[in-house]
């Protein structure tokens, strides 16, 4: 007994120790956007609002944020569209040649992202569609459907596979069945989906940097901005940023562990 309480103390102090290590300059970064001095210095100087007030002002930082959202909300629309057809197929079909299929759509998020995106610039490049903001909707749509499709396909998972195939019976298409029973019994890992590869899609920076020419988005911004320089907005920039994401990740998180109601009666 004892044993195990020493176990699950050291197992709570890690877990401690992980989230410190993690969010520590996060959140000193979030310190110093209120700080009055130039540069981060500890002790603070006086609290202000200046650095929020200023890209508040800035012109560019909200085109870079508006370029943001839209790329984000296109592309989580994309991205859980795909995510959902590609989870329903696997779950529903078998098929010749299903497992490299799968293999396939799930290889881009184990490619570095700096080959991910030479390869995405090289092909816009070619078709002549490089630095519109539909070709980094397009690369974020194509990084994060295999994230769509593994929250959705944990989903069906729990689904009784009787019931689908019980409004058959009663008569229903398979469109009305997907309609009346796959959708709403998918719609927490729908939304989870959405906002997940929203949050992942606003906080990329790799790739946008190498396909969005002029389209600048908020961590491009960013990246430029340090680029030879200390600037205090960063820190204001990112303060937006981070809650933006958390608050982002947090929703879908709140829905993916939404249990199914007959996984609940059970």
């Amino acid at each position: 007994m004892k044993e195990s309480n020493t176990l699950k103390w050291f197992l709570w102090i890690y877990i401690g120790l992980i989230f410190v290590f993690i969010f520590s300059p996060i959140i000193f970064s979030m310190i110093f956007s209120f700080n009055s001095a130039r540069f981060p210095t500890i002790p603070l100087e006086s609290f202000t609002w200046h650095w929020y007030e200023t890209i508040w002002n800035d012109s560019d930082v909200w085109q870079a944020a508006k370029t943001s959202v839209i790329v984000s909300s296109c592309t989580a629309v994309i991205a859980t569209a795909l995510g959902f057809a590609t989870a329903y197929s696997d779950f529903r079909y078998n098929f010749r040649f299903k497992g490299p299929y799968l293999a396939l759509v799930l290889l881009p998020p184990t490619i570095p992202l700096i080959i991910l995106a030479l390869a995405m610039l090289a092909w816009f490049s070619k078709i002549g569609t490089s630095g519109q903001i539909y070709s980094i909707v397009i690369a974020h749509s194509v990084m994060t459907a295999p994230f769509a499709m593994a929250i959705i396909r944990l989903r069906l998972n729990q689904i009784d596979e009787n019931l689908e195939a019980a409004a058959w019976n009663l008569g229903a298409s398979e469109w009305r069945a997907m309609k009346e029973v796959i959708l709403p019994f998918c719609k927490p890992a729908i939304v989870s989906s959405l906002c997940l590869t929203a949050a992942v899609s606003f906080d990329e920076f790799a790739v946008a940097w190498f396909v969005s020419g002029l389209n600048k988005t908020i961590p491009v911004m960013i990246m430029e901005i340090v680029t030879g320089n200390i600037d205090p907005r960063v820190n204001a920039i990112g303060t937006f940023v981070f809650i933006t994401s958390m608050t982002l990740v947090i929703i879908a998180q709140i829905f993916f562990m939404t249990r199914p109601k007959e996984a609940s009666a059970q």
